[in-house]
């Protein structure tokens, strides 16, 4: 990407953009427990929220009472990921960094959508917090079936000027904490009784720049390369246990922080060039494909990156003919 251009950049080509304050901001986003921690027993009917298209109301089923956790859920990709699995019914636990408010907006609106859940706040690279959000989860719900290892963040720099605060701050985040929750969540599904269905399930969410070189942010592009063999890796690994692991890589993903980019005609046009399918994603693109990876419908999908970008992994400089 050159230019204006950042994936994440004013666009989030990658779940991660840097916001202060804000998960896919310039700052992180993973998550605490605030005092609303339901224990759901019982039966709940099925999600009433309509908004998602029919094909993936069929999919109720298999995600109503089953408990997810999504860090880095208080904005942009991360919270819709969380408002996705609310409105189909799942216990969601909304974990969140420092945006207290945003967390409890997505609560309430996974709330609305006839979900239920409670906000957690941790910083995913701290093992302690990790483990934390985790147990915390284990113990309210007496376990969970899905981890979304969504939170990271952004801070660019040329290599050259590069500080090893910048460095190490994103691959702290963005890789090291997706292997501490990862870790900690497949020691719990390792204690389910083997059976012959899928007993976790863990979906990373990575960026087109685990592909796609990106000059100017090479600690970023770093951290999703390293993201992908992660999940391979453990794919192959625990998939004998029936324990299931993909990752989804999102490309120009359009959301409230990135705002100027998409809401300007100049810079839109100029994205646009790096997209094929001729549009700017939104939060429910990622939503549909991570509720579709967590349900039992995929249950055959192992070791797999959905790449949801437009065609931006195609090569689009080609589209003419080179």
């Amino acid at each position: 990407m050159t230019g204006t251009m950042t994936s994440d950049l004013p666009i989030n080509l990658g779940p991660n953009q840097a916001h202060p304050n804000r998960g896919h901001g310039l700052r992180r986003d993973d998550g605490d427990n605030d005092g609303n921690s339901p224990v759901m027993t019982g039966k709940r009917p099925p999600a009433k929220n309509t908004k998602l298209p029919q094909l993936l109301r069929v999919i109720t089923k298999t995600l109503t009472m089953k408990t997810v956790i999504v860090t880095g859920a208080s904005s942009g990709i991360g919270q819709g990921i969380a408002i996705a699995f609310g409105e189909l019914g799942a216990n969601v636990i909304v974990n969140y960094h420092s945006d207290k408010k945003g967390a409890t907006d997505t609560l309430k609106k996974i709330q609305e959508a006839g979900g239920q859940g409670y906000i957690h706040q941790a910083d995913v690279s701290k093992e302690s917090e990790a483990m934390e959000l985790i147990n915390k989860a284990i113990e309210t719900y007496n376990g969970f079936d899905i981890l979304i290892n969504n939170a990271g963040i952004q801070m660019d720099n040329s290599f050259s000027k590069m500080t090893l605060d910048e460095w190490t701050g994103v691959i702290d985040t963005n890789l090291t904490g997706q292997f501490l929750c990862a870790r900690e969540a497949i020691k719990h599904f390792e204690k389910k009784k083997q059976t012959d269905t899928c007993k976790g399930n863990i979906i990373f969410i990575s960026s087109v720049h685990d592909l796609i070189p990106w000059a100017g942010h090479v600690n970023y592009a770093s951290s999703k390369g390293g993201i992908l063999m992660l999940m391979k890796s453990l794919a192959l690994e625990v998939a004998p246990k029936k324990i299931r692991i993909n990752a989804i890589s999102p490309g120009a993903i359009a959301t409230d922080i990135n705002e100027e980019a998409w809401s300007d005609e100049k810079k839109k046009k100029e994205l646009l060039k790096l997209i094929p399918y001729q549009r700017i994603g939104n939060v429910e693109d990622i939503g549909k494909a991570a509720v579709w990876l967590g349900s039992d419908d995929s249950d055959y999908v192992i070791g797999t990156t959905i790449y949801i970008d437009g065609g931006m992994t195609l090569y689009p400089g080609f589209v003419d003919n080179g």
